[in-house]
Formats: structure tokens, sequence, C-alpha cells
């Protein structure tokens, strides 16, 4: 299975240090890496097909001063499609003058939906049909640009049929919010004032980030595996599809 890791702000925030701890367990899941931040309303999206521990690519991001209030990263072990820059996540697509971003942990057996063509896969993987399949529906079911409540509902009633073909751990965002969906695992937690000191349980790095915030900044991580030692994790239940905006999670139950 692949690795995911959600970042989610009320203000632009560095991630380095979270993808320094996440790209570190690409010694299993070598099959590929990619990460997406929203600047405003444009995207910027790095992928490549070698393994986020060798990829010059990776070694950029880390040095990279991303800032960012929403980012998706993945680190691939392939269970559909070759091994190849298309099948390489996060995908990206345009819906409503906005774009999508979208990465997939899990298998869908036997999943090919009916697609049109406004919405179709580059690669082969089962990922990158979901993707597409949610896109062309959510299209369908607003004829205009919906809330993020609004697109909550319709993502609660969609997902099922698609987590009925496999695990379907995913996150996708728009660049206002991020949605996480988990089938198998899953965890989250807010970084808010008073802050401290966080350690990477993969790598021998710690950060205060105290001395690198200020009293209003708030984030949102999701990530398949804790990356850290000392925070407090939550897990998100089979089923459960959370949304966050603003550093926090929404309540739109």
């Amino acid at each position: 299975m692949c690795q995911l890791l959600g970042l989610n702000a009320n203000t632009p925030t560095d991630v380095v240090f979270s993808f320094t701890g996440f790209s570190t367990r690409a010694e299993e899941h070598k099959d590929g890496f990619g990460i997406a931040f929203f600047e405003g309303p444009g995207a910027r999206v790095f992928v490549d097909a070698q393994s986020a521990r060798i990829s010059p690519v990776a070694e950029m991001v880390r040095r990279y001063p991303i800032k960012s209030r929403n980012v998706i990263a993945h680190i691939r072990k392939a269970t559909q499609g070759r091994i190849a820059l298309e099948n390489t996540h996060p995908f990206q697509r345009e819906l409503w003058g906005r774009y999508w971003v979208f990465a997939h942990n899990g298998d869908l057996k036997h999943y090919a939906p009916r697609l049109h063509a406004g919405f179709r896969p580059v690669g082969d993987t089962d990922s990158e049909r979901a993707f597409c399949w949610l896109m062309q529906e959510l299209a369908k079911a607003h004829a205009a640009v919906p809330t993020v409540a609004e697109l909550s509902a319709t993502l609660r009633e969609l997902v099922p049929g698609i987590a009925a073909h496999g695990s379907f751990n995913f996150m996708l965002s728009n660049g206002e919010a991020l949605w996480a969906h988990c089938s198998t695992k899953l965890s989250w937690l807010v970084r808010e004032h008073p802050f401290r000191a966080a350690r990477l349980a993969d790598e021998d790095l710690s950060v205060d980030f105290a001395s690198l915030t200020t009293p209003r900044d708030r984030v949102a991580v999701v990530v398949t595996e804790p990356l850290t030692c000392d925070e407090c994790w939550t897990s998100l239940a089979p089923g459960e599809l959370a949304v966050f905006r603003d550093g926090a999670r929404l309540d739109l139950h």
C-alpha cells in the first residue's frame, strides 16, 4: 500500500518538517512520490516515478521553502498500474475554474466506472479512475460552485460506491479545504497555540514550533501513520470522511 500526507492551515505554513519525515518512509514505498501545494488559486505539483529517498525532485522539495495552506503528498507502493510518471500521485484536474488534487492509498478491485469525455485518466491506475469519476459526479451534482458543506454532503453519498470495491483511503483538496477519507488507516492532529516541540518518529529531527509560529497560527496534519512520537494523534474510523478548513476540522454532520 501507499502512504498519504495532507496539511491544511489558516496561514501559509512550512511543510518541510512533515515532508522530511514522510519521505523517509519511501524505503518500502519506492514506486514513486509526489507532492502538490496550493498558492492562492494556483497549484504546484511535483511528481517522480523514482523513490523519494533517491529522487532529485524529492531532494529539491526538501530544500524548497514550501509554504502553503493546503498540501497533499504521496509515496507509492504500486498495486495497480505500471511504475511510470503518469501513474504517480497526486493527480490534478480542473473543475469550476479551480484546481483539484487527489491522492489514494488502497486497492480497488474490478473498478471500471463509466467516464465521460470531460474526465478521463491519463494512466492506468484504479486511483486516477476513481478521481475522474468523483470529479465527473461532482460536476453533475452541482451546476454552480458549491460550498464546502455541500461538497462534503455529495462526497459522503459518492464515496461508499467506490469503497465497496476495496480499500479507499484518499485525500482531496481544491485549495480551500482538505477532505480525508479512511478505509483502513489515517490519523490526524491539529497544531495550535500554545505550540511546543515535536520529534519525528522516522528521523532524528525535532522542531520547536513555538519559535516558528504566531499565536493565531493553526495547522491540521493528516497522515497514514503518525509522523511524530511525542504528539497526540487521533485515528479516523473506517468509513469516516473528515473535512478540514483553516487548520481546523469541520463538524458538518
